[in-house]
């Protein structure tokens, strides 16, 4: 476990924006986690907990008490077994919630596994990944997820089915309880090699085309509606490129807002709010956040 004071959570997200966290404690470990947790309410401190920081906007006045970064980076592959011993062709992965996504679709690529081919290229980790159900390219985590287990707030260790993650369009159980995801089992089947990297380098290739990867940002912007495409919308009102301070929607995709070089999160924030206002306007659209904002002004 390391624990860092006052640390700037610009360095830590991959929007390159956010004040300090008064303290930064990366949990390699379960125990980790459960020293965290101790931590922060032996001595009162809000606790905040992160992944690899892709999804986030954090105020520039930063987060006040313990950001705990989950860095539980354990891999195990196990082929099934059908009842007469047989190879079933399903393969489990059992992955901490600190692993990269995309790194996990690499592993399925090397063992030939099909099912992750959608994950290639997505950033953030499992734990984000599942807490959000996260997806593209027309598959999402729910698809392949079997369980996953978590730390309660009563610092019990429990494990739940895919069904009780209550999965919707991006969100989980996850989103709206502060238990912290420890691990995930994920299914695959055997694949043709050939085709799961065809299929991945096809979405890699559509991913750089459309989405404007050169610059920070913290992914997509804003949720898709339920009837309506929201970087559409964004588009018709003709807000490509329009810019607050370092803050631009791109001008490659509306969906996404993103960093010049020197924004703000008040910039960012402020787009944000005009983006929205411009779309109800116009349409009479309530657009939400796919980003999480966390911190003080």
């Amino acid at each position: 476990m390391e624990i860092l004071q006052n640390e700037l959570m610009s360095k830590h997200t991959s929007f390159k924006i956010g004040g300090p966290a008064d303290y930064y404690i990366i949990a390699v470990t379960v125990d980790d986690v459960k020293e965290a947790i101790n931590f922060s309410r032996e001595r009162n401190l809000p606790l905040t907990v992160v992944g690899s920081g892709t999804n986030i906007l954090v105020k520039d006045g930063g987060i006040r008490g313990i950001v705990l970064k989950i860095a539980i980076n354990d891999i195990e592959v196990r082929s099934q077994r059908a009842e007469g011993g047989e190879q079933s062709g399903e393969t489990h992965i059992i992955v901490g919630a600190g692993v990269l996504f995309s790194k996990i679709a690499t592993l399925a690529l090397e063992n030939s596994l099909t099912g992750l081919e959608f994950a290639y290229g997505i950033p953030g980790t499992i734990g984000g990944a599942v807490r959000m159900n996260a997806g593209a390219y027309g598959g999402e985590i729910k698809d392949v997820l079997v369980s996953s287990t978590y730390i309660d707030e009563n610092l019990e260790i429990k494990t739940i089915n895919n069904e009780e993650h209550a999965f919707q369009y991006r969100n989980s159980v996850f989103s709206n309880n502060k238990n912290i995801i420890l691990s995930s089992v994920i299914k695959l089947k055997t694949g043709n090699k050939e085709e799961i990297q065809s299929k991945m380098d096809e979405n890699l290739k559509a991913r750089k085309e459309k989405q404007p990867l050169k610059f920070p940002s913290a992914g997509s912007t804003f949720k898709r509606g339920n009837d309506f495409i929201t970087s559409k919308l964004i588009d018709e009102c003709g807000l490509k490129g329009y810019a607050i301070g370092g803050a631009m929607v791109s001008d490659l995709h509306a969906g996404f807002i993103i960093n010049t070089g020197n924004a703000t999160a008040k910039d960012v924030i402020d787009l944000i709010e005009h983006v929205k206002t411009t779309v109800k306007e116009k349409f009479d659209k309530d657009i939400e956040l796919e980003i999480i904002i966390l911190g003080e002004d």
